[in-house]
């Protein structure tokens, strides 16, 4: 896991912190290989290792299916979660003094989860989904309890264009007292988009407030579409 260390260690965190304070998302290329994301693709039908399977129809989240990690996570997602959350957590808690929210997050994953646990949420949040043709995802968030980090990532396994065509990565940002603004985005294979769980705070003239932000997936018009989502809180049980 060590390449996977280094390359978060080797990121741009100053454009990826500048582009969240400007638009509540970042996109950052090719922080897994080809080959790892073919790795965790081919684990999608892997017997053992998940906790929970949901089919997206049957809840009215739209058509697919995505798969929670269970504990222990996969020495790669694991080696994500725990190397990404110390450069996100400094954004987060600058985010909350914008909004005069007297919430503050630890330096650490680990103390993350230990909140996680005292608030009875000890249930894995990362995932794989999995999308065919006609897939899609409605817009939501990813909450889970009380307790949720402001910040999550998204990495795409595929190749637009090659893998699946359609498919896009879609945002949302509502403004109060004004129509939703729609972001739609198309990420390359081994990409990751850092963006908002909740909102995030929007300078307006009599100081910031917060903009609420969902995300979704448009309809695959063809060929198959895989994504690793990286959620740093935990669930409640």
């Amino acid at each position: 896991m060590q390449d996977a260390i280094d390359k978060t260690h080797q990121l741009d965190w100053q454009q990826a912190a500048d582009e969240l304070h400007s638009k509540g998302y970042a996109q950052v290329s090719s922080v897994l290989s080809k080959l790892q994301c073919q790795q965790l693709i081919e684990r999608y039908d892997a017997p053992n290792g998940y906790r929970k399977t949901v089919v997206m129809e049957r809840y009215r989240f739209g058509l697919g299916e995505y798969k929670y990690f269970d504990y222990p996570l996969p020495d790669l997602v694991q080696t994500l979660r725990e190397c990404l959350y110390p450069y996100l957590a400094p954004i987060a808690n600058l985010w909350m003094r914008q909004l005069n929210i007297e919430k503050q997050f630890p330096p650490t994953l680990q103390a993350l989860q230990a909140e996680c646990q005292a608030n009875h949420q000890l249930k894995p949040t990362p995932l794989i989904l999995k999308y065919g043709q006609g897939g899609f995802n409605t817009l939501h968030q990813d909450l889970y309890g009380d307790i949720y980090f402001p910040l999550q990532i998204a990495i795409f396994l595929n190749e637009p264009g090659i893998d699946f065509s359609g498919g896009e990565f879609v945002l949302t940002q509502q403004a109060p007292r004004a129509q939703s603004k729609a972001i739609v985005l198309q990420p390359r294979l081994g990409d990751m988009m850092v963006f908002t769980t909740n909102f995030r705070p929007v300078k307006g003239a009599r100081g910031y407030y917060r903009a609420s932000m969902r995300h979704g997936v448009s309809e695959v018009i063809s060929g198959s579409r895989h994504t690793l989502g990286i959620i740093f809180h935990d669930a409640v049980s």
